[in-house]
């Protein structure tokens, strides 16, 4: 859900033998329809140290459960087991939150220019670090390693160094005079971006004065238990971050604990309504960033190539697990066939395999739950259009699903309205741009839209007219630390990144009490 990613130029290739051309001297190459592959380009697993078995991160230290219980974290890519991970009951997260509270007395008295040092630590040492991160999360979500190592870490260390500028500048941010930290902040993140969602929560709440108790998803733990050590590296103060593992049980703990003040949640839209409604009538500040169904929007005077990458990287990037992802297409009518047309040579190019290879560009699905999620839906949209997957060889072990795009889908489909998350497009035309509009509106979700033409006053228009938070312009999926990020409707509610981020965690003194 976060981090820019194109496609882009391919990898360096390696060339097949040339094809010889037919006369009698066979050393002469054919130059003119050569052939190519890839050569494989693993990165080395070795760069991570994984443990056998991972306790909770409580008080600026590894302590293992009350109840002793644990689960295991896997590799959707091969299904090999990585290693055991603690499992918090309501006493451990207790435990978190009293950790929290403790140390945010001095963490919030400290001065903004040393919180500022610790989250310029943080992000340094992320970077020193960076290929560990990178496969490390690649192992445990499924995600490929060009996008791990390009976008998910070096975007998570962009978010410290952003946020540590502004941990010593917040009275002239325009957030009332000697804005106040709120507290305890309990943050609950999702499997799809798990570093870069620790990175977006945790930096603006420790700039802002105030400590944390997160838990990352279950899938995928391992990031996060490994930023414990980056912490621990850094030598910041005990307690200041706790990071807890478990699964919905867990996350519930922290989000209706009493001393805990602010809840941020990323992830689908019915637990973000239960969250809601658990704290309703509390005094916790709330936000949520939700499901979404986007629409990318392509005009027939729109840069093709151009928006054939846009399209690709915004629906195929991360296989779809993107909360804001371009899944529904509209095209204008016009050009409806050539984008199409286009849009499956360049599908016919990506490459689905080990994530750990460099010049993969399609992963793993990240769970066999999510992949029958995908299947079920996906078979439900053959009865509603007709389906075109590339030609690709799956691998036997693993999560994995093909690339698919629907084409001849109404607005009433499951596919082109259900939020699918996965790498799924649905593909619908219009006209006019008063239809693109209601059609792209014409969804419960308001998180992002994409609006691909050559005329500026069009742009405008567009995003004055789209009920979506973010509205890209010739592009999809670009995201700066600096610029805000979120919805509504039922994508939620708050914004995270830019100074509306750091809002989020502050109380101006007029405000409390």
């Amino acid at each position: 859900m976060a981090g820019h990613y194109a496609p882009g130029p391919r990898p360096p290739a390696v060339r097949k033998p040339l094809m010889t051309s037919p006369v009698t001297d066979h050393s002469v190459p054919d130059l003119i329809s050569p052939s190519w592959e890839y050569a494989p380009a693993p990165e080395a697993r070795e760069l991570a140290t994984i443990r056998s078995h991972y306790g909770l991160f409580i008080g600026g230290e590894f302590v293992d459960p009350a109840e002793g219980g644990g689960f295991a974290t896997i590799s959707p890519s091969s299904e090999e087991h990585l290693a055991e991970v603690a499992l918090a009951t309501a006493s451990d997260v207790d435990r978190a939150v009293t950790a929290a509270r403790k140390a945010f007395g001095s963490w919030s008295r400290l001065p903004g220019a040393e919180r500022g040092k610790y989250l310029f630590r943080i992000a340094r040492l992320l970077q020193e670090r960076a290929r560990e991160f990178a496969v490390l999360e690649t192992l445990d979500n499924g995600k490929p390693i060009r996008e791990t190592r390009d976008v998910d870490v070096p975007t998570a260390a962009a978010h410290f160094f952003y946020h540590a500028g502004w941990a010593d500048k917040l009275d002239w941010a325009g957030l009332g005079a000697s804005p106040q930290p709120l507290g305890v902040a309990g943050q609950v993140i999702p499997w799809n971006f798990p570093l870069l969602m620790l990175a977006w929560k945790i930096a603006p709440a420790l700039a802002t004065g105030n400590t944390v108790v997160l838990k990352p998803a279950e899938t995928t733990p391992l990031t996060a238990l490994l930023f414990a050590e980056i912490c621990q590296q850094a030598d910041l103060p005990a307690g200041v971050v706790n990071i807890v593992t478990g699964a919905g049980e867990t996350g519930a703990a922290i989000t209706g604990h009493p001393d805990v003040d602010k809840v941020a949640f990323t992830g689908s839209t019915a637990v973000g309504k239960s969250i809601a409604r658990q704290i309703a009538g509390t005094d916790k500040r709330l936000t949520l960033e939700l499901g979404g169904k986007a629409a990318n929007i392509v005009f027939d005077d729109a840069p093709i190539e151009q928006a054939i990458e846009g399209i690709v990287d915004g629906i195929f990037f991360n296989q779809g697990h993107v909360c804001c992802a371009g899944s529904r297409l509209l095209v204008q009518e016009n050009v409806h066939d050539l984008v199409v047309d286009k849009l499956k040579t360049r599908l016919a190019t990506l490459r689905l395999g080990d994530p750990l290879d460099k010049n993969t560009d399609i992963g793993a699905i990240n769970s066999a739950e999510q992949l029958a999620r995908i299947t079920t839906l996906v078979a439900a949209g053959e009865t509603e259009g007709e389906r075109w997957s590339p030609a690709c060889e799956l691998p036997e072990s693993g999560f994995w699903f093909r690339p698919t795009v629907f084409t001849g889908v109404s607005q009433s489909s499951r596919i082109a309205s259900e939020e699918i998350f996965g790498p799924v497009l649905s593909v619908l035309s219009f006209r006019t741009p008063d239809e693109a509009v209601a059609k792209a509106n014409n969804t419960p979700y308001g998180l992002s839209a994409g609006v691909w033409t050559e005329k500026g006053s069009r742009i405008l228009w567009m995003a004055d007219q789209l009920k979506a938070g973010v509205v890209w312009a010739n592009t999809f999926n670009r995201f700066d630390p600096t610029s805000p990020f979120g919805g509504y409707k039922e994508s939620g509610f708050g914004r995270e990144g830019g100074i509306q981020g750091l809002a989020a965690y502050l109380a101006a003194p007029d405000m409390e009490g």
